[in-house]
């Protein structure tokens, strides 16, 4: 009788264990098919058309930050942008813009802005009344600079640059005296030149505008002649402004984890960062670049929220302008919300909607910046292929973190066919794959719960790689947001050129051998002059001070 009740007691509990199981599982599909659910109505939201590709500082951006900003705040997250919302704004410079008081009149006649002239890159700001003549410069008046000579003398001169030659000029006048520098080409050569707003040269301390030959030949054909002259030149800055979107989970913890993606895309392809062959503006929707960060993120927030892992605090990132160069991360880590000194690590998750799923590889970004990356995570995984890379940096925002000397890991699916391309829309999303990813970091975050504060180490830079290939580097993480004449040192490798040169984070480069450098593309162009071994002196701004140093590439 005893044997026959033990049996039953057995069968019992295994039917128990097995009912529970079971249950367990079912709970589980239902979890997880909402997860899907969830990701597939914030993905369809964030690329939908009527965002406009959530273009930094647009219409369609704010929809996004609006709508990502509800979803934080149903999940029950804190506000932690600025005034008691869930947004920092910040600047995003867009070069310079003439104002609406521009003008140049001579004898009375108003000249026609783009037609009969222009500001040049080196215009400075000013008002001007004066009665001037061409042979004859004098103090507080007009004076005129011809081209023709210069043009025809460095016609051959592959290193000649009118801009420069032409800011020289201007410089030169303006301590004799001059009030405004009118400046024209009364040779056949071509001078190419034209207002660019995107132009990062040096302001005069003058007006300095090119007038049209016909102009030219109207009003100055008789260079004894006086002319009155009304110049009223207004050049500022332009900008748009973006918005990070912060929430925070408070464990009244020592360290706060951030996690982050970004939730900007391309827009029209106004910005010039599509690569888009078409001529007709197209809808850039970025569905997983990066409406699958921000869904990803949405939706670890969620979970973390109600979870039990409480050893840290959780700081949850959408940043915008991470197209343009890191702007709303960068911003972030100048303008922290929360205490960037307690921060434990941070993940950044840009596209994370593509797994494959035949070979379910993604990589990892950052494992070599804190050695407990290698103690919790492993190349070897039952559902996934994982790629490592031990760099701190790369094209997006972990990077901004990254350089604060905070550990970071970066989250990637893999690159396709429709990157910065109309073609990147929610219906090619893997919504399982994506689910399974969310589910794997949430396991690295559970993992490090119990760690303390990881320690941070430095990793090596990775090789420039782009459309232009060069056969050296000076070994400097270029800031892309400074909007003054050079290219800022975010950062300096180790073992590099520029840091055995002597130079230091936070340097100016403003010129290389012979070449002015105005931006980070007149960087890059003369990077492709020189080759190893060249030597050469780099001249830089440190404060206000210029420093040359030899550099050996």
């Amino acid at each position: 009788m005893k044997r026959i009740f033990w049996l039953l007691l057995f069968v019992s509990t295994i039917c128990s264990a097995q009912k529970n199981n079971k249950a367990k599982i079912k709970a589980q599909q239902k979890a997880d098919k909402a997860v899907i659910v969830a990701l597939q109505s914030h993905i369809g939201f964030l690329a939908d058309d009527k965002l406009e590709g959530r273009r930094t500082g647009s219409a369609g951006e704010k929809l996004a930050y609006e709508y990502i900003s509800k979803k934080m705040e149903e999940a029950g997250l804190e506000p932690k942008g600025e005034n008691g919302t869930f947004i920092q704004q910040f600047d995003v410079p867009e070069g310079k813009e003439l104002k609406s008081a521009n003008g140049l009149a001579i004898n009375g006649f108003n000249l026609r802005l783009n037609t009969d002239y222009f500001p040049l890159n080196c215009c400075g700001n000013g008002k001007v009344v004066s009665s001037s003549a061409i042979a004859m410069p004098q103090s507080e008046s007009v004076w005129f600079w011809d081209l023709k000579e210069t043009l025809e003398q460095n016609k051959n001169n592959p290193h000649f640059d009118i801009e420069d030659a032409i800011a020289k000029k201007a410089d030169k006048v303006a301590t004799k005296g001059a009030a405004a520098l009118l400046v024209y080409n009364s040779s056949g050569i071509n001078d190419s030149l034209r207002f660019d707003p995107k132009s990062k040269a040096e302001a005069a301390k003058i007006p300095v505008l090119y007038i049209s030959k016909e102009i030219k030949k109207r009003f100055l054909n008789d260079e004894l002649g006086f002319a009155d002259y009304t110049i009223d030149i207004l050049i500022g800055q332009k900008k748009r402004i973006g918005h990070n979107v912060i929430g925070y989970i408070n464990n009244g913890a020592a360290n706060t984890v951030i996690i982050g993606a970004h939730y900007d895309h391309l827009g029209y392809g106004e910005d010039h960062n599509s690569l888009y062959a078409g001529t007709t503006p197209m809808i850039h929707n970025g569905a997983d670049d990066n409406a699958s960060g921000t869904a990803a993120l949405i939706e670890l927030g969620k979970q973390l929220k109600s979870s039990t892992l409480k050893n840290n605090n959780y700081l949850f990132v959408a940043f915008s302008g991470e197209e343009l160069g890191l702007f709303g991360s960068k911003y972030y880590t100048e303008h922290p919300t929360v205490d960037l000194t307690k921060t434990n690590y941070m993940i950044n998750m840009d596209m994370v909607g593509r797994l494959n799923d035949s070979t379910h590889g993604f990589t990892i970004g950052g494992y070599g910046t804190s050695p407990t990356w290698g103690q919790q995570l492993s190349a070897t995984d039952a559902y996934f292929k994982i790629n490592f890379d031990s760099s701190g940096t790369g094209p997006s925002d972990h990077t901004s973190f990254y350089r604060k000397d905070i550990p970071v890991l970066f989250f990637f699916t893999g690159s396709h066919s429709d990157y910065h391309k109309p073609s990147d829309d929610a219906g090619k999303i893997n919504y399982t794959g994506e689910l399974m990813l969310i589910k794997y970091i949430y396991n690295v975050i559970e993992k490090t719960n119990d760690k303390g504060k990881l320690a941070f180490t430095k990793t090596r830079e990775p090789q420039q790689m782009g459309k232009r290939s060069f056969s050296v580097s000076m070994g400097i993480m270029p800031d892309y947001t400074y909007t003054g004449t050079g290219v800022r040192a975010d950062g300096i490798s180790e073992g590099k050129p520029a840091q055995k040169a002597g130079l230091k984070t936070g340097d100016v480069i403003i010129q290389i051998g012979e070449y002015k450098v105005p931006d980070v593309q007149g960087y890059m162009q003369t990077l492709g002059k020189f080759k190893k071994g060249d030597a050469t002196k780099v001249i830089v701004k440190r404060g206000a001070e210029e420093i040359s140093f030899d550099l050996v590439f």
